[in-house]
């Protein structure tokens, strides 16, 4: 961005310099000037140019003059104590292949020698190395944020000369680089992105779990760079490197783990451990990450091969790390022993987790190639991708091409810096050795879908599939028999046997319809046995209609434990209002869950809140102000419309108060 054009009046230098670099209180301690300045783009380093100009000078040529050795004889106002380094140097000494890669930003240079390994994009980073960044950050806009600013000031070192900054904006010249976005795939325009470079997506709630398995066009997509390129044709010779603790590799192509060892399939969900993340921010404090709504999770069928089967083939004897680990544990050093398996991909992403969770038969842990009883899609880890389930959908590693059995964790900023939980009091810099990484998951719940009065009908009129059994509830009071009948599979999962769940739409005037259904989910494979609903603030409970997606025995499910999400509705009625948002009567409506162990969710998010927003599992709390309108018969017709507020609905903008 251009400087505006300004009017350069003849000053002396010896008054420059008396006005010149006062002590400045910003960032880093730098100094400015209060010279005359030439203004840039916002957070520019600011440029002093002073111009003497003889006295005896007419203002006509003192103002052609000046413009002249404007160009010819810039000063330098920056902070003196700073290098300058030139353009040529940087690029010709510390470009991507040196021991110390250097980058710029603005009129700024950074060392950045210390923070590749520590950068989330691992040596994506070195792209960049010898020139600009700011190209970089504007293909990778999740970078445009306060705290990777922060964390890239700790690495200045300098200044860029004054002779390579172009005079009106205090910059060097522009650079361009090609995009490397330019090749991902097309996405459902009903998926709600917070970033677009990388890709980071969720459903919107309203078709979040209207099916058990999740369509792959509306499974969240979570990607921390761009898509790998893999042809379709070349798909078959894709190689995975497995790296054995003794040194020795073993190579296999996708057509070989197809061909060589036995199919098996798991029906998993995979969380993102910032889902919910937005409720954690508006109810807590603020967070780091991604805000995603309660869509960071999806249900899919996967099919592969067992990562167990495929490290014994390669030559893997478990028995041996058993007895080093025991040998190991006997000396008093209980965490030396864990041997971990490390997971990386082709556009550099890394993730490990315990080598006993690799083995275990009962873990399931697939080398997955197939989702939904096709091949995966580009944005789901097309043609090979790991599944952990029950952990931690960062452990699922996509575009996989390497794994590495050792005595330690991934190297990668993505197992040890990042996706961990602190303290609420541990701050924005927290000790990341400190804890470990983490791998299953906690339990959690969502309500997806807030349906009061007319909008239950109509809503379910307008569904396909997911919430018909509204519209049956709705109609099997008044409809004749056999008028209305719904497909098998349908009856058997979607409509309530039970009275009590029954939905009455004959209604008195105080008696409005409600009806509502989300989801739940814990990790490690931990079956959800109950849902408890309010819709008055907590006054009142209800338990929630679980819905039976995996049938008798489990049929419909595949894995060794109970790795997807479930399914539940209620139906009930609406509330006194007793809380107000504006001119409208709201309710509170909330929602947590129970799993086998008897593990249920925290009530807020104050006593687990982390500056990383991550497992944001306290209670799903909404805001349901719903509209009524008196019709001609006297009688009122409610509906729910887009009056919800809470994290996946509208931003709860404004605190109700109780009435």
């Amino acid at each position: 961005m251009s400087a505006p054009s300004c009017c350069l009046r003849a000053t002396s230098l010896a008054k420059q310099t008396k006005e010149t670099d006062q002590p400045d209180n910003s960032r880093g301690g730098h100094q400015k000037s209060q010279n005359v300045l030439l203004a840039g783009a916002s957070g520019a380093s600011l440029v002093v140019l002073g111009v003497a100009v003889s006295n005896h000078e007419s203002e006509d040529e003192a103002q052609a003059t000046g413009a002249d050795r404007l160009r010819a004889s810039p000063v330098d106002g920056r902070d003196p104590s700073r290098p300058r380094h030139r353009l040529s140097d940087i690029r010709d000494q510390h470009g991507p292949g040196s021991k110390n890669p250097w980058v710029t930003f603005e009129d700024k240079v950074y060392d950045i020698t210390d923070w590749v390994g520590a950068h989330p994009g691992g040596d994506v980073i070195l792209r960049a190395a010898g020139g600009a960044i700011e190209p970089y950050w504007d293909i990778f806009t999740i970078h445009k944020a306060t705290h990777v600013r922060e964390i890239l000031d700790q690495y200045m070192i300098g200044y860029i000369a004054i002779e390579d900054l172009d005079q009106r904006t205090g910059r060097p010249a522009a650079e361009t680089i090609e995009d490397p976005f330019s090749t991902d795939p097309a996405r459902d325009q009903r998926l709600i992105k917070h970033t677009a470079k990388p890709c980071n997506a969720e459903p919107p709630p309203e078709e979040l779990g209207k099916e058990f398995i999740t369509p792959p066009e509306l499974f969240y997509v979570r990607n921390h760079m761009w898509v790998p390129v893999v042809k379709e044709d070349q798909a078959d010779d894709h190689a995975l490197t497995i790296e054995l603790p003794d040194g020795e590799e073993r190579v296999y192509t996708l057509a070989e783990l197809r061909s060589r060892f036995r199919l098996h399939r798991v029906t998993a969900a995979l969380q993102c451990s910032g889902n919910r993340r937005s409720d954690m921010t508006s109810s807590t404090a603020a967070t780091n990450g991604l805000q995603w709504g309660v869509g960071a999770i999806s249900n899919a069928n996967w099919e592969g091969v067992r990562l167990a089967d495929v490290l014994l083939d390669a030559g893997l004897k478990p028995a041996q790390f058993a007895s080093t680990a025991v040998a190991k544990d006997s000396q008093g050093d209980a965490d030396s022993g864990e041997m971990h398996v490390q997971f990386s991909a082709l556009e550099a992403y890394g993730a490990s987790i315990p080598l006993s969770t690799a083995l275990d038969p009962r873990a399931d842990v697939l080398l997955a190639f197939g989702m939904n009883g096709k091949p995966l899609p580009r944005d789901h880890g097309y043609p090979l991708r790991t599944i952990v389930p029950g952990h931690v959908a960062a452990r699922s590693v996509k575009w996989l091409n390497k794994i590495v059995v050792s005595d330690e964790e991934s190297p990668s900023q993505w197992q040890r810096r990042d996706y961990k939980c602190f303290g609420p009091n541990e701050g924005a810099k927290p000790d990341w050795d400190r804890y470990p990484a983490i791998q299953e998951m906690p339990i959690t719940s969502a309500t997806t879908g807030v349906w009061v009065g007319d909008c239950v009908r109509a809503a379910a009129a307008a569904a396909k599939s997911g919430t018909e059994w509204m519209l049956r509830r709705t109609d099997e009071a008044r409809a004749a028999p056999g008028v209305r009948d719904l497909p098998a599979w349908q009856r058997e999962h979607l409509n309530s046997k039970d009275p009590k769940y029954a939905l009455k739409m004959d209604s008195t005037e105080g008696d409005v319809p409600m009806a509502l259904m989300g989801y739940a989910y814990s990790g490690g494979g931990k079956h959800i046995i109950r849902v408890d609903v309010s819709v008055d603030g907590g006054n009142t409970w209800a338990q929630a209609e679980l819905l039976d997606d995996c049938g008798p025995e489990g049929k419909n499910c595949r894995g060794s434990k109970y790795w997807a999400w479930r399914r539940w509705r209620y139906f009930g009625s609406l509330p006194e209002l007793a809380e107000t948002r504006g001119d409208k009567g709201c309710t509170t409506v909330l929602v947590k869950a129970t799993d086998l162990a008897y593990n249920t969710q925290p009530e807020q998010h104050t006593g687990i809140y982390n500056v990383r927003g991550n497992l944001a599992t306290a209670w799903h709390r909404l805001l349901v102000c719903p509209s009524s309108v008196k019709r001609p018969d006297g009688k009122t017709t409610w509906c729910a419309g887009n009056a919800v507020y809470g994290s996946g609905f509208c931003k709860p903008e404004a605190t109700a108060n109780k009435t």
